[in-house]
């Protein structure tokens, strides 16, 4: 299912490191960015979040809301905040997405559809 500029970003309900969000309830009136890493506790990825978390304000000004996602569960991502804060000097400061079963993943295109397996 691919889905292009201009068109409704797929609504899903899922768990997240601030608790169960379906996902247009989420975004309200906001515009939204969601970014995915592959995996959690990787270098790259560790600096990017800590990066945007530093940068939540400038985000929150322009009536942007952030949230990211992997395959990685919600409770690894709690893990891995610490480590976030502890090396960029911040910690995810909003949602990051639980997706071990895939199912974001592949409702937006990021995985083949007949990709199996858990993270």
């Amino acid at each position: 299912m691919g889905f292009r500029i201009g068109d409704v970003a797929p609504d899903f309900e899922s768990d997240t490191t601030e608790g169960r969000i379906r996902f247009h309830d989420w975004i309200g009136d906001k515009w939204a960015i969601m970014f995915s890493h592959p995996k959690d506790f990787t270098p790259v990825c560790t600096t990017e979040l800590g990066h945007v978390a530093k940068m939540k304000a400038e985000f929150d000004k322009r009536n942007v809301k952030i949230i990211g996602i992997s395959v990685d569960s919600v409770d690894d991502h709690k893990k891995w905040s610490k480590d976030i804060e502890e090396t960029m000097g911040k910690a995810p400061n909003y949602p990051m997405i639980g997706d071990p079963d895939l199912k974001v993943a592949k409702l937006y295109d990021m995985l083949p559809a007949e990709t199996a397996g858990a993270a």
